[in-house]
Parts: structure tokens; C-alpha cells; sequence
């Protein structure tokens, strides 16, 4: 073969060198890979609600058998908090929101089914046949690291499961350690980290499966992402002078001869 022939077949083959070394094993990427052994899992209790605690904002809705007299507990129909920038009831830090007429209302440290519960009660007083629909105005997950769109994401039914946070994000990126993923969540004023395998069908049995309010997601990189990270820069320029100088170098045999 020609040093002329070599010098087109080089580059090529270069490149398809560094295509084929970055590509990923299927099997590296799939998820909820099955076990050894054929199982079913016993389905998860997902009937968590969130835990209310200070600067949580509460979103609550009244109804009873008099429209006129229910609207001055809603947040959103009371003249004064039209032009208010947090639209709800703001827990304040003593663990506290304003209701009219109620006064100081202590929530802090509720789900929000007790809280709601309570503050019916509480109405019971000044209407007739009330019902109380509250929710998590700031109910939110954050996803971080190898994944398409990382971000914070509200959630509107205070339910959402780590694949659904994912989704949310974009999924996962090639660069992924899916074996790792780190769920970190506060718990009794502390934070906890752990960690879950996305590769195994027990995820679906974990505590894990169902996420907290506030919790946040973080995917790592693998070694290939690192690699690429800190030596790209470093690595790619020495890689193409030397390419260019073997073509400038078979170039200048090529016309001597």
C-alpha cells in the first residue's frame, strides 16, 4: 500500500477508534435489570404526605354551604393579599400561619391530611359543614448531576417517584453511574444520604422509590465523563498536532519522491 493510500485511511480510522472507545455497553445503560431468580415485589406503601415546617406556604381552599362567608379564609379571595407576591399561607418560624378570624394556627411538624383536619375543625365555629382542601404549594425535588435538564422541580400532587424525578429531568446521560444514584433527605433536622441501584428491580421496593419534599438527586459521573472532563482539553490538542505532523510528514515523502 501507497504512503499516499495510508495517509486517507489514517484520519478515518482515527476516528472511528474514538467512536467505538467511547460507546457504552447496552447492558450498562439498561435499568431494572432482573434478578437470578424470577420475583415479585411486594408493593410499596406510597401513601406518603409531606411534613409541614417553616417556610413551607400552605395552599388552602374552603368551601361550605355559604360561598360569601368561605372566601374570607381563602388566601387568593381576600382583598388585601391580591397584589401578595407569595400566594398562600406562609408557615412562619415559630411554625405558625394566620388564618382570619382563627388567629395563630400551629402546623409545623403536621402531614398535611392532620393539618387540614385541624384547621376543619377549627371552622367549625363560623361555618357551617366546612371542607378543607390544603396542599404543598412548595413541594419541589432537585436533580443534579449526569442527567440531560438538572434543575428544581415543583410537584403539584406532593407524589413523585426518583424514575418520574428523572424523567422530569431529562432522564440519564450515557455518562451515568446507575448503580450509585444518591438520594439526599432531610430527616429530623438532620441529612441523610443513600444510596439506590438503579439497575435492580427493588428499587421499586425502597424507600427511596418515593421521594420526600426537598429531597435532592444526585447522579455521578463515571470514570469516562471524568476522563473526558479533565484530560479533553489537555489530551485532544497533543492528539491532532501529532496527527497533523505524520500528515505533513508523508506529504513531504510523497512529493520527494
Amino acid at each position: 500500500m501507497s504512503m499516499k493510500k495510508l495517509s486517507r485511511l489514517f484520519v478515518p480510522l482515527v476516528v472511528l477508534i474514538s467512536i467505538f472507545s467511547s460507546c457504552t455497553p447496552y447492558r450498562n445503560i439498561l435499568m431494572f435489570q432482573p434478578t437470578d431468580q424470577d420475583t415479585t415485589l411486594k408493593a410499596l406503601d406510597t401513601t406518603y404526605r409531606p411534613i409541614i415546617g417553616p417556610n413551607d406556604i400552605l395552599d388552602i381552599f374552603v368551601t361550605s354551604t355559604s360561598p360569601e362567608a368561605s372566601k374570607y379564609f381563602n388566601y387568593s379571595e381576600q382583598p388585601d393579599n391580591q397584589a401578595s407576591m407569595v400566594s398562600g399561607y406562609l408557615v412562619d418560624s415559630k411554625g405558625e400561619i394566620q388564618i382570619p378570624f382563627i388567629g395563630s394556627l400551629r402546623v409545623a411538624g403536621l402531614h398535611t391530611d392532620a393539618a387540614r383536619d385541624t384547621i376543619r375543625h377549627r371552622l367549625e365555629k363560623y361555618l357551617v359543614s366546612p371542607s378543607v382542601k390544603l396542599s404543598l404549594r412548595n413541594f419541589r425535588v432537585t436533580v443534579i448531576g449526569e442527567v440531560t435538564h438538572p434543575g428544581m422541580f415543583n410537584v403539584q400532587n406532593e407524589r413523585v417517584t426518583l424514575p418520574e424525578a428523572l424523567a422530569m429531568a431529562g432522564d440519564l446521560t450515557v455518562f451515568s453511574v446507575r448503580d450509585q444514584v444518591l438520594v439526599i433527605r432531610d430527616s429530623a433536622g438532620y441529612k441523610t444520604y443513600n444510596y439506590v441501584d438503579l439497575y435492580s428491580r427493588e428499587l421499586f421496593s425502597s424507600p427511596y422509590f418515593v421521594l420526600h419534599s426537598n429531597d435532592i438527586v444526585y447522579v455521578q459521573p463515571n470514570k469516562k465523563r471524568r476522563f473526558q472532563g479533565e484530560n479533553y482539553y489537555r489530551v485532544f490538542p497533543v492528539v491532532f498536532r501529532t496527527i497533523t505532523l505524520f500528515l505533513t510528514a508523508l506529504q513531504l515523502v510523497n512529493q520527494s519522491k
